[in-house]
């Protein structure tokens, strides 16, 4: 058994604890407490002036993007930061030795600032191998896309690939692309396959930018251009005349178990039906700013009573994979919003969205004990707002316990 005592201790689901203890055994919490509760003869590692809380969950990144970091600078306009994009890294280019280096280089900057598992949207499956070397858990979701996709072949073609991963242990699903880049015949045979799966979790990019609002509600704008100009506009399309998750949604494929990417255009409505179907959104503040599609209406998430994870996006429109950033981004945006309801958007409601939580997300009896440290200056008293202010790496410190 080990014992770690520190200023403060998060569990998340419940208030922090003044001069906690956590206690762990082969691996796992077996209680936390406050320093006069006693220990018997038991030994105790203090750590002084830090706050444990749960390790990360990233629910929201693409690892095998990790080469293109600063080699697509921000944009005003997201067409504009995609046809950058596409002119470095082309949907057909295979990834060379020397790009897929970069992923375990990636990963080792997630567990140095206490990222325990994520949510990883691949269209190789290149990341499963390193994130199963490097102990990173989490959920790889194998990205499909195609507009003129007309049944689901893609999704039988692909199958083999998929089995192969989860046979090298990975917890593997699909992820359709979005509405502007796969069809309604992808997307269904998509949804088909992840609820017959092992794990039937599903994520999509939807509601990120005005340019897919108005492709869906109008059948016009820069999205369409620019799917013509790539020869992947289809003539027999029919403009659904409505919004992302209305679109999505008259064809049965939001449910619970999905994870909604970005909704930094969600109305009131759009928000409103999120929450009733039960799925759960995942912010990415720092990427939308990037990438032209302005900033996600944080404070009307939680309002409307959505379940929110979050996510850093990739390496493509991100300066780096701190997921502290991505808190304190949140704070900017919503400074109404309690903290410790932020501080679970980045750990039981991550962890829970990937089917994660009775493992991981608070500090629980029973969960294992991938923790972190965050150093504290001696003012703070408040643990919970200082952990969404802006914490650098330098203050982080994952436990191996």
């Amino acid at each position: 058994m080990t014992a770690v005592r520190a200023a403060w201790v998060c569990p998340i689901d419940r208030p922090p604890i003044r001069n906690g203890i956590v206690d762990v055994e082969a691996g796992r919490i077996s209680g936390i407490r406050d320093q006069e509760s006693g220990s018997g003869d038991q030994q105790v590692r203090d750590l002084g002036r830090v706050v444990i809380l749960p390790g990360l969950v990233n629910a929201h990144t693409h690892l095998e993007l990790s080469w293109l970091r600063g080699r697509v600078p921000p944009a005003d306009r997201f067409t504009e930061w995609v046809a950058a994009l596409l002119a470095v890294r082309r949907p057909d280019q295979a990834m060379t030795p020397d790009q897929a280096a970069l992923i375990p280089d990636a990963i080792r900057e997630l567990r140095a600032t206490g990222t325990v598992a994520v949510g990883d949207i691949s269209n190789s499956l290149a990341t499963v191998a390193p994130m199963r070397d490097a102990g990173l858990g989490g959920v790889v979701f194998h990205e499909l896309l195609g507009f003129r996709e007309r049944d689901g072949a893609l999704v039988d073609a692909t199958r083999g690939q998929r089995a192969q991963a989860a046979a090298a242990g990975a917890r593997v699903s699909l992820a359709p692309h979005a509405p502007y880049s796969t069809s309604v015949e992808l997307f269904r045979a998509i949804r088909a396959e992840v609820s017959a799966s092992a794990v039937p979790i599903m994520s999509v990019h939807l509601g990120e930018s005005p340019e897919e609002v108005e492709l869906l509600e109008r059948g016009s704008g820069p999205w369409r251009r620019m799917l013509e100009r790539m020869g992947a506009w289809r003539d027999d399309w029919e403009v659904p005349g409505c919004g992302p998750v209305q679109f999505l949604d008259r064809h049965g494929v939001l449910d619970a178990r999905t994870l909604v990417v970005h909704g930094t255009q969600f109305d009131d409505a759009a928000l409103a039906r999120v929450a009733e179907i039960g799925a759960t959104l995942v912010a990415c503040p720092r990427s939308n700013r990037w990438v032209g599609v302005g900033d996600p209406p944080v404070a009307r998430f939680y309002a409307a009573g959505v379940e929110v994870a979050v996510g850093t996006d990739s390496l493509a429109s991100v300066d780096d994979l701190n997921l502290f950033a991505e808190l304190h981004a949140l704070r900017r945006l919503a400074p109404s919003v309690p903290a410790r309801r932020l501080l679970e958007s980045a750990t039981l409601t991550g962890a829970r969205a990937l089917g994660l939580d009775a493992e991981l997300g608070t500090l629980t009896a029973g969960k294992r004990a991938d923790l972190v440290a965050v150093t504290l200056p001696d003012a703070v008293t408040d643990v919970e707002e200082y952990l969404v202010s802006g914490i650098t790496p330098s203050q982080i410190q994952p436990l191996n316990l």
